[in-house]
């Protein structure tokens, strides 16, 4: 039996290590909803060695890497893969990037550091925009009644489906694909405003009014969001590990957790 050693198993590893487990794969992993505690070296470390692929979905602590500052040299020779962040690319203005343009010059310089760490341990390092799936989306805002409409035109951002992250890094498991870093992100970058009216649409109910960002009383992390403006670009992801997301837009996306709901 194949098995996969997660380190971290959050919302997006967690649908992972399902899709996986139902390939008939072997899971560990470690997190509130894993089985094995971070902590615990000597069990991380044997089940580690048992895996073949490994995979860290956890965040920066105290602007380092945990995973690699404690267990890294336990990881020598398996198959490695990052959730990472399109937050690495820093603010570009709303122009497109892609995995070659400059990291590390944005908000968040720790997510960039410890995404070069896996570069260099020879992982496949997924760069992730905005995540949404079931329970995690425009749709929970707007009928939770936390979704605004934030007035800063020509302000986009790309997003992706959490069932789009796991068929990529199932691609790249299937491709053997060459380490590197590769954007999941999907075809169309838009304003959240646009995904917030599309959830509104779809529930048949008005859309929030627009609000300044002083207006909308927003959290330090959700002004951090907006400060950044760009699209991202998923071609290489598309060209190299043959990817095709199952929700190119924000607008089939919606539509099926709303049919799912």
């Amino acid at each position: 039996m194949a098995r996969l050693f997660i380190f971290g198993l959050g919302y997006t590893a967690g649908r992972f290590a399902q899709e996986m487990r139902a390939r008939g794969w072997h899971v560990d992993a470690t997190g509130s909803a894993g089985n094995i505690d971070f902590s615990d070296s000597e069990t991380v470390v044997a089940a580690a060695s048992q895996a073949s692929h490994v995979l860290s979905s956890v965040p920066p602590s105290d602007g380092s890497d945990p995973v690699l500052d404690r267990y890294g040299d336990a990881l020598t020779d398996k198959w490695l893969a990052y959730l990472s962040s399109t937050g690495v690319y820093g603010d570009a203005q709303g122009a497109w990037v892609d995995e070659a343009s400059p990291t590390g010059g944005g908000r968040r310089t720790a997510r960039a550091h410890c995404d070069a760490r896996w570069l260099e341990a020879g992982a496949r390092v997924f760069r992730l925009p905005g995540i949404y799936g079931p329970g995690r989306s425009a749709l929970d805002r707007v009928q939770g009644g936390n979704a605004h409409r934030i007035d800063l035109p020509g302000q986009v951002f790309s997003r992706v489906h959490v069932d789009d992250i796991v068929s990529g890094v199932v691609a790249a498991i299937e491709s053997d694909a060459l380490p590197g870093a590769y954007n999941l992100a999907d075809d169309l970058p838009t304003s959240q405003n646009a995904v917030i009216e599309e959830a509104c649409r779809l529930l048949n109910v008005a859309p929030p009014p627009l609000q300044t960002i002083e207006e909308a009383k927003l959290s330090p992390m959700a002004r951090g969001f907006y400060a950044e403006n760009r699209r991202v670009a998923n071609g290489k992801a598309k060209r190299v590990l043959g990817w095709v997301p199952k929700y190119p837009t924000f607008r089939e996306g919606l539509a099926a957790l709303t049919v799912r709901a």
